[in-house]
């Protein structure tokens, strides 16, 4: 039987919405009319009537705990329908139950878990479908869905750490734009222009800073019309949008600092999700592609999508593996002694443990530089910003005497 969502008023005139199930629209009114509701909007359960706010998207936070629960009622003998009837009672799940009662109700039509979540909610990414399949065929979906559970819980972790350790830079560096706009917008003229008024000469960090404050907004426009023709012709002359974000992503990765640890990153999405893939029984070929699009890069993406064709043809993953920059740093090593001892996912688990501690020393030595040379920028532009005030006024001073 379907499920749909409501939102109406009870007879009480307060507002309810929740979740009912009936064999049509016609059948859920009736049943919410002789509970006393009045519906308002009704819809098919995960399809947000029309007029509604968007529903808040069913992020990595939301399905890492639905896969862990869902893992343990597995694991206790329940029906993969029965356990999903439980989820959607769950409070915390919030306007995602509706979400989930679509799931539900596809699999009831004979859909399999991995095609309903996707069909369900575009933030399910490919290689969770992948793993959740392979799972539903080999009976092991419960593990599965645990390791799953575990792999997105580890980046939210990893997404977190990034995140608190950007806002003190952030903090700093808002205070120097409002510093900047308070000094150069209006305090710094107005003194000039007292100084003038009093016949005062105005130094020479004053004239600069006045001439930094004139060319400040044109320089500003020039520079973002000069990178904005440069991308124009660098797309022309690649041909395509797809060809020009992959060459722009190769660079990020030479870049002298942010390269270094872009790389890391994208070495230990690829190794995890491999290992995830390959654990959950996933076929090489199919997990390096899947693996290559959870980097999140666009010329990763491209190159492992061409490796796997390779792979399926016999070449091993560690010389393709070679052939891809970044992946061809430190990690074919560890997949060569993964395919030469039959353990690969294990191989691959212990790289990207090595990539984590990479990727968290990078992290803490970045963000310690940055905040040092984001303090050291904005004092500077203080001191300028005083030098230019408060020579004109010992000028004026020395004058008086």
């Amino acid at each position: 039987m379907p499920t749909y969502t409501y939102r109406g008023f009870d007879s009480a005139g307060q507002t309810a919405q929740g979740l009912i199930e009936a064999l049509d629209l016609k059948e859920a009114r009736e049943k919410l009319q002789a509970r006393g509701v009045l519906a308002e909007k009704i819809a098919a359960a995960g399809v947000a009537p029309a007029g509604c706010r968007r529903r808040r998207g069913f992020d990595l936070d939301q399905r890492a705990m639905c896969y862990r629960e869902l893992a343990a009622l597995l694991a206790a003998g329940l029906p993969l329908a029965s356990a999903l009837e439980v989820l959607i009672q769950s409070p915390e799940l919030g306007a995602n139950r509706a979400l989930l009662a679509g799931v539900r109700d596809r699999l009831r039509e004979g859909s399999t878990l991995a095609r309903a979540l996707r069909a369900a909610s575009p933030e399910v990414s490919a290689f969770e479908e992948a793993g959740i399949e392979v799972g539903e065929r080999v009976g092991t979906l419960d593990l599965v869905l645990a390791r799953l559970a575990a792999f997105m819980e580890e980046q939210a972790k990893l997404r977190d750490r990034v995140q608190t350790a950007l806002i003190y830079p952030a903090f700093v560096l808002a205070l120097a734009v409002l510093v900047a706009v308070a000094m150069l917008g209006f305090l710094l003229p107005w003194v000039s222009q007292r100084m003038l008024e009093a016949g005062v000469p105005l130094s020479g960090v004053t004239r600069a800073m006045l001439a930094v404050r004139r060319w400040i907004v044109p320089a500003g426009l020039l520079v973002a019309a000069a990178g904005w023709l440069g991308r124009q012709r660098l797309r022309r002359r690649l041909g395509t949008e797809e060809e020009y974000r992959r060459r722009f992503n190769l660079h990020l990765f030479r870049l002298p600092l942010v390269g270094r640890g872009y790389a890391a990153l994208v070495n230990l999405r690829f190794a995890r999700t491999l290992a995830l893939l390959l654990k959950g029984g996933v076929q090489l070929v199919e997990g390096l592609a899947l693996a290559g699009r959870a980097t999140g890069s666009a010329w990763v993406i491209a190159r492992t999508a061409e490796g796997a064709e390779q792979v399926r043809h016999g070449r091993s993953l560690a010389e393709t593996l070679r052939g891809i920059e970044p992946l061809n740093a430190a990690l074919p090593a560890w997949v060569q002694a993964g395919e030469a001892s039959g353990h690969l996912d294990v191989l691959l688990d212990h790289a990207a443990d090595r990539y984590q501690q990479q990727w968290d020393r990078l992290i803490t030595r970045g963000l310690g530089v940055l905040e040092l040379v984001l303090i050291l920028a904005v004092g500077l532009f203080v001191l300028l910003i005083a030098l230019a005030i408060l020579l004109p006024i010992l000028t004026m001073n020395r004058a008086l005497m």
